[in-house]
């Protein structure tokens, strides 16, 4: 399988591309590997960092303008002749606007079109929240047959774009974060669809996040440590299918599970944690963080995540007050 090697020097300089920005460059050193590979995109082939690719491989990109549904159901016959299908466009347009194709032709009919939602979250949140999407892993989740991919930082998304390509079967990928993001990966790992990365061991509680908050957990595991809780960290990339076993063995191993989720606390990680949670004799109790079941005002991104209380402090204190109430 085609992969994409992580540096130091690589990943310094995606992050401070940002997300979009790497899956861009991530795609264009994959297009050399895949001679069936076409790109979709509603015009947003610069926002998606494909502008390089797109004047490279221009008989491998396919521009529909602003017409998402029209996308997916080309995307979908592409895939149908063989072909290896990536589309992309913001995250609500990706998966909201289409979601009946996204049901019929890739769910249903299992064409195995790989969708990436740029700027998801709540990066956009000076523009409000039509360009916000805090609701899209619990819609593509939803979806029969669909895998549900939430990268932790740029590494990743350069990671998970190469086993994206190499997945057979629809899958949706959600890029958080903005430039300038910080960096969970700087050397070179082994990633896997549906097996989680565990960053961080500890005995008393364990942190399971995905996407950027994945950063926040580790910054949040140093603080709980300052005041004698030791915190392991799960990077949970995967929400479906999702690591039964890595959930197991953190709830046999803490006295409480969290998770943290740049995305509605309905529905979402949390939601897909608490599933297994549930099935498991004597586990202990799920605190879920996450954005508020609420549209909110424009606002900057990180004064949002503030309000929310995704921040590396707060996910200390709330931990700590969770673990004094057993």
């Amino acid at each position: 399988m085609p992969d994409i090697q992580i540096t130091k020097a690589k990943a310094n300089l995606w992050s401070k591309l940002g997300s979009r920005a790497t899956y861009g460059m991530a795609v264009l050193e994959l297009s050399k590997e895949y001679e069936d590979l076409v790109v979709l995109t509603a015009d947003t082939s610069t926002s998606a960092g494909l502008d390089r690719f797109r004047k490279s491989c221009p008989e491998k990109h396919v521009e529909v303008g602003i017409a998402e549904q029209n996308m997916v159901g080309i995307a979908a016959g592409l895939a149908s002749e063989g072909l290896r299908v990536l589309t992309s466009t913001f995250a609500p347009f990706q998966t909201m606007r289409c979601c009946e194709q996204i049901r019929v032709n890739l769910g249903y009919m299992q064409h195995p079109v790989r969708m990436v939602g740029l700027a998801s979250g709540v990066v956009l949140g000076p523009l409000g929240y039509t360009h916000c999407c805090v609701e899209d892993l619990s819609v593509m989740r939803s979806i029969p047959n669909i895998t549900v991919l939430s990268p932790a930082d740029c590494s990743e998304t350069a990671k998970a774009t190469a086993a994206v390509l190499a997945h057979d079967g629809p899958v949706y990928m959600r890029l958080t974060g903005a430039t300038n993001s910080p960096v969970v990966y700087a050397e070179d790992y082994d990633f896997e669809i549906g097996r989680a990365v565990r960053l961080r061991d500890g005995d008393d509680v364990t942190l399971i996040a995905t996407g950027m908050m994945v950063h926040e957990s580790l910054r949040a595991a140093d603080l709980l440590c300052e005041h004698g809780i030791d915190a392991a960290v799960l990077d949970m990339h995967t929400i479906k299918p999702i690591d039964r076993a890595a959930i197991a063995a953190a709830c046999r191993a803490s006295r409480l599970i969290v998770t943290v989720e740049e995305h509605n606390v309905v529905g979402g990680l949390g939601a897909a944690v608490a599933e297994v949670v549930a099935t498991l004799r004597g586990a202990p109790p799920q605190l879920v963080l996450g954005l508020p079941d609420s549209f909110g005002k424009p606002k900057d991104y990180a004064q949002i995540l503030a309000d929310a209380g995704l921040t590396a402090a707060s996910i200390c204190e709330k931990t700590r007050h969770a673990l004094q109430i057993q």
